[in-house]
């Protein structure tokens, strides 16, 4: 390709990528006004408006517009964005001040995942039981209801992340917790997933190749963390700290990339990465790691159009009012309520455990990227992809409100508290 060609397709990409900033900073202000988490309307925005300019254009006027070339660079700029944005916020899983240590994880862990996988299993026995063809398809059935059950358990790391941040919340124990609780969730799904295609081709290898990639990754995050907490290295990031974020920015983007050509997400690769920072001299590598957060936050909206483009253009069934209104109940319960029962287990009280049950509702897109994966495989149908898209899109629009609506009860029973204390005349000294 010659330079001027190669000066045509740079400026080609920086207007889309500027485009799709707009496109999303638009349904940021739409979300601002209806006092939604802003994340939501970036992700509505982002992934509408691939769909709606192919229905208004046409497909081919819309890939002269966006050809696939560009369309490919744009979504490793928007994959490259959401890794470094997860290095800065897995930051926020080291244990701070808040005694968060005395809240076992372990339980929101179990409460978010275990009901979900069992709300996952029902879906699959409800298809079945009414014979529902259009959403059974022809896949074995323990591909089936592994895909499904796999489907419900996810929670959307980086839309989580996102409202985390947007609230505050990424340095309280409660969004610590729910952050690594759906990171460890995750984990496990990616790893089930290989199982379930495999079951449906009869090769299982996929899976034993993501566990050998995961423990690849993982001591390779523990090689660079010893390294970075020598004497040697804290005193170059202390003199050099705009060196060094671009060191750990590529290392994030090299780990999370190679891991997920190998057969794991790139999200799992980006919290290595950012696990691999030291603690210890915590203080001297929060510059560097602020410089990549912002970078990554900037470029995050962008793989909301990418993924509305690449997931939500293809010919998807027709689904029931029942399916859907189903699927969302069954979502929500084995969630929400699973992860508020796992967190009052692990100690927490009523209105944060509460907060956590919302946070692990969260699919987002996380979810799209499963359901892709199992309706490209032929084991989801377009009737039951649409079913669970919905159930995404609606518990991760419901989180907002859901949140919102916890605060002002708290705040009411905390008025209610103050009243009963005695701080108010009692009726018998009422002259």
């Amino acid at each position: 390709m010659t330079a001027p060609e190669l000066l045509l397709r740079a400026a080609h990409l920086l207007a889309v990528l500027s485009a799709a900033v707009l496109v999303v900073r638009a349904g940021r202000l739409v979300a601002r006004t209806t006092r939604q988490p802003e994340v939501i309307g970036e992700i509505v925005a982002g992934l509408l408006i691939g769909p709606v300019l192919i229905r208004l254009l046409g497909p081919e006027t819309f890939r002269t517009l966006i050809p696939d070339a560009v369309l490919d660079n744009l979504k490793t700029i928007s994959e490259a964005g959401l890794v470094l944005f997860m290095v800065g916020m897995v930051g926020h899983l080291h244990p701070g001040p808040a005694g968060s240590r005395s809240k076992p994880t372990w339980w929101v862990i179990a409460g978010s995942f275990l009901p979900a996988f069992a709300a996952g299993l029902m879906l699959a026995g409800w298809v079945l039981l009414t014979d529902d063809r259009a959403a059974r398809g022809s896949a074995p059935l323990a591909s089936f209801l592994l895909v499904v059950a796999v489907s419900m358990s996810i929670t959307a790391v980086p839309v989580l992340a996102r409202i985390l941040d947007d609230r505050g919340m990424a340095d309280t124990a409660t969004g610590r917790t729910a952050l690594l609780a759906a990171i460890v969730i995750d984990c496990v799904a990616w790893l089930l997933l290989p199982v379930a295609v495999g079951l449906r081709s009869g090769d299982i290898g996929g899976f034993l190749r993501a566990v050998g990639v995961l423990a690849a990754g993982t001591l390779v995050a523990v090689a660079v963390r010893t390294l970075l907490a020598t004497r040697v290295s804290t005193r170059a990031c202390t003199r050099f700290p705009r060196a060094a974020a671009l060191l750990v920015a590529l290392f994030a983007v090299a780990l999370a990339f190679t891991m997920e050509k190998h057969g794991m997400t790139a999200i799992v690769g980006a919290v290595l990465a950012g696990l691999a920072v030291p603690t210890r001299h915590r203080q001297v590598w929060q510059r560097p790691v602020a410089s990549v957060t912002k970078v990554g936050r900037a470029l995050v909206p962008v793989f909301f159009v990418v993924s509305g483009i690449t997931v939500l253009t293809q010919a998807l069934g027709s689904a029931s009012v029942v399916l859907i209104t189903l699927t969302i109940l069954l979502g929500t319960a084995g969630k929400a309520l699973g992860g508020y029962v796992g967190a009052r287990l692990g100690q927490y009280g009523h209105f944060d455990a509460l907060r956590i049950g919302t946070l692990m509702n969260t699919r987002g897109l996380t979810e799209l990227i499963v359901l892709q994966i199992g309706y490209s495989t032929g084991v989801l149908t377009g009737t039951l992809y649409l079913a669970l898209l919905v159930m995404a899109l609606a518990t991760t629009a419901l989180t907002g409100p859901a949140l919102l609506t916890i605060d002002r009860a708290e705040h009411r029973r905390l008025l209610d508290t103050v009243a009963a204390s005695g701080l108010a005349p009692a009726r018998g000294n009422v002259s």
